[in-house]
């Protein structure tokens, strides 16, 4: 499968693209920054040079693919017009570049919460940037899960998980993160699903298939 990521120096994402090689995928990797190639080469990704923010048209950048995750964030520090141009209009983007590239299929990492507006108004800020670029995927006709993480941390992941709707609040690792969204990209029976994320006692595998058998 051939997957453009943006975002693709995120932490998540670099956490992905050597486990998406290692299940043959082929990972292209938008990035803003030049002298972040090289990590990205090293980490089994081609880096391709895309600022999201800036460019109104990413859909060269997305090339031809056969799906796209959207991993790209404004970050920590960052102000709330970032969160905007970022968070919000960078997923836009994507979708319409998917749309224009003939790709049907798109991971969105979104975050829990967002409903619950809480903390500074540039986090508040972020919470209805996220939101909104959520709403959009789902009124795109494309095939698309959106996974929203809890509280994320630098720990080693576990491989175990609790994945599912209105889950409460919890943290998980950016590691389990990236092996759940790998899952994910492969399943795409998933496409429709809104799912929380947070560590768990069930094998990641065996998570994502109860969410299915569920479904039926």
């Amino acid at each position: 499968m051939k997957i453009t990521i943006a975002g693709a120096h995120g932490n998540i994402a670099m956490l992905m693209h050597p486990l998406l090689k290692e299940r043959g995928h082929e990972v292209r990797g938008l990035i803003r920054k030049p002298e972040q190639k090289e990590d990205l080469k090293n980490a089994g990704a081609e880096p391709v040079i895309c600022d999201i923010e800036k460019e109104d048209d990413i859909s060269e950048a997305v090339g031809a693919a056969d799906a796209v995750v959207f991993a790209a964030g404004a970050g920590p520090g960052s102000g709330a017009e970032r969160k905007w141009s970022v968070d919000r209009d960078g997923a836009i983007k994507l979708i319409e570049a998917a749309k224009k590239n003939g790709i049907n299929r798109y991971v969105m990492i979104s975050a829990m919460g967002l409903d619950e507006p809480r903390g500074s108004d540039v986090f508040q800020v972020y919470q209805k940037a996220k939101a909104e670029a959520d709403e959009a995927l789902k009124n795109s006709g494309l095939d698309y899960t959106i996974i929203k993480p809890g509280r994320l941390t630098d720990e080693p992941g576990t491989g175990k998980i609790s994945l599912g709707k209105n889950l409460k609040s919890g943290e998980i690792s950016r590691e389990d993160v990236a092996h759940v969204l790998v899952h994910i990209i492969e399943k795409p029976e998933l496409a429709g699903y809104t799912l929380d994320l947070i560590s768990g006692n069930i094998p990641i595998e065996e998570a994502i298939n109860k969410v299915l058998e569920y479904a039926e």
